[in-house]
């Protein structure tokens, strides 16, 4: 039944996907007070006090998920077909091209479901998931995200052990950096002026020797027209900066070039069960 509706929904067009969504995120925004407190709390954190950011960060949280069917279910050519451009992606594609394993990092940034779709078209990548909280929807996941050259590695030991063997055939490979890890799998590192606790698979992996990392996101095109991915170099290490703090600088940098569409009603500075506490009572939440 789930799959049978998700594939009538990706028949509907993108512009009106998106329209729907936008109300879906006012929908959202007026019905959890706990989303309405953190993507206020998150916008002002980073300094994006104003109602237009603010407005345009809630349409496209629910954008985020109209979208969906259409990038799961629809053929894969016709979804390669909705990036009307890419930029800034001419080194990392040398680079695969030299078998040069790559990692590519893309946050709640956008729309991330099609970096990924995209670069499989062009190469093989192993991307990295969180399996959902509701066992039974992970074969639709599983069926909507697996298409050719790409190869799913849950957030768990297995995965790590696939995502690492792809690297290591010289291949590309693709992980959400960005999500609150389970306790023992981050540390605490400033991000956006206050601590997060920040996966150290990812921020370790991006200054792996002999591996290039690239930040990535598609920002969505006004009126449903698609995406336009943009590639940015992994920024250099500056002295005495722990890896978690150089990926949450990173991240910081390239969500200030679309933050209207970053997810800021994520719950990033929350303390994970087990965690230790924030450096600071101001940061733990």
């Amino acid at each position: 039944m789930a799959r049978a509706l998700m594939r009538l929904a990706a028949r509907v067009p993108l512009p009106l996907a998106h329209a729907a969504g936008a109300l879906l995120g006012w929908a959202m925004y007026w019905g959890s007070p706990a989303y309405r407190r953190h993507l206020k709390e998150n916008l002002a954190r980073a300094g994006y006090r104003d109602a237009r950011t603010r407005r345009a960060a809630i349409a496209h949280a629910g954008m985020m998920i109209a979208e969906v069917p259409a990038l799961w279910f629809r053929p894969h050519g016709a979804v390669s077909a909705l990036v009307r451009s890419v930029e800034g992606a001419s080194e990392a594609l040398a680079a695969q091209a030299r078998g040069v394993p790559v990692l590519f990092l893309t946050p709640h940034l956008g729309c991330f479901e099609v970096t990924a779709l995209y670069a499989a078209a062009l190469m093989p990548i192993t991307v990295m998931y969180r399996p959902p909280r509701f066992a039974a929807l992970e074969p639709l996941v599983r069926l909507g995200r697996e298409r050719p050259n790409v190869r799913l590695a849950r957030a768990d030991l297995s995965g790590v052990r696939a995502l690492l063997a792809a690297l290591k055939r010289g291949e590309a490979a693709g992980m959400l950096p960005d999500q609150v890890p389970a306790a023992g799998e981050g540390e605490w590192a400033p991000f956006f002026g206050a601590a997060a606790y920040t996966m150290t698979f990812a921020a370790k992996l991006a200054e792996r020797p002999g591996l290039r990392c690239y930040l990535a996101y598609a920002r969505r095109l006004p009126r449903g027209a698609g995406y336009a991915i943009a590639v940015r170099p992994y920024p250099a290490a500056r002295a005495g900066e722990s890896a978690t703090g150089r990926l949450n600088r990173a991240l910081e940098a390239l969500i200030r070039e679309c933050p209207e569409q970053y997810l800021w009603g994520y719950n990033r500075y929350k303390t994970p069960r087990g965690a230790k506490p924030a450096p600071t009572a101001q940061a733990a939440r």
